[in-house]
Formats: structure tokens, sequence, C-alpha cells
């Protein structure tokens, strides 16, 4: 019941300032208790956590990643954001929005189906 889709450019230049967005259908990003994440996958990588908003607007993220990342929401469209500042090649990645719950465990339920981003000239 509950879908993700990520949106936003697949093409951003170095030193620029990445932009996606994810779309939520089937339940409220504001619903107790779950929280909603930024993943990636670069080439050849495994997937890196990059941060989460939760269900009541709290951001958190990667530390290596924290002066440059910004995660944000708009209940209304029932959306949630990523900016990712200043960014190089080593950026680029398949992007993914995931929902995230647990308290004692963690469990990633539903996911985006992706999308690639490249960081190029």
């Amino acid at each position: 019941q509950v879908q993700l889709q990520e949106s936003g450019p697949g093409l951003v230049k170095p030193s620029e300032t990445l932009s996606l967005t994810c779309t939520v259908s089937g339940g409220p990003i504001n619903g107790v208790y779950y929280s909603w994440a930024w993943i990636r996958r670069p080439p050849g990588k495994g997937l890196e956590w990059l941060g989460h908003i939760t269900w009541d607007g709290h951001s958190r993220y990667d530390p290596s990643l924290r002066s440059r990342a910004t995660i944000s929401r708009d209940t209304g469209n029932n959306q949630y954001t990523l900016q990712l500042s200043s960014v190089t090649p080593e950026d680029t990645a398949v992007y993914y929005c995931a929902r995230r719950y647990g308290h004692d465990g963690v469990l990633y339920d539903y996911w985006g189906q992706g999308t690639q981003v490249t960081v190029s000239s």
C-alpha cells in the first residue's frame, strides 16, 4: 500500500547542490512512529545511509555528510527532500528513499525504485 517515488535531476555539475524529492503515498509521513530515509548506492559499492527525518520532523545524518546534507519535509504534499551541497563525482550513485521503523531494531520496509544521479561537468 505504501509507495515511495524519487524525483529530481539526473545530472548535476560539480560544486552544485543535488536536490531530490521523495513523494509518499498510502500513508502520512508524520504518522507515528516511522522515519523517512535517504540511502544511496555508488557504482560497484554497497548501500550507504545518508540520513532520515522522523515522523515528528527531527533530521539526522551520517556524520561524514552532516556538513553538506539537509533533509526536510512538506507534510502538506506528503513529501520529503534531500539537498546535498558541493557535490563531486564521488556523489554519483543511485539514490533511494525508504521508510524506516523500529525502536530496538531497525527495518526499512518500503523503498522507492531509486533514481540515478550523475555528477559530471
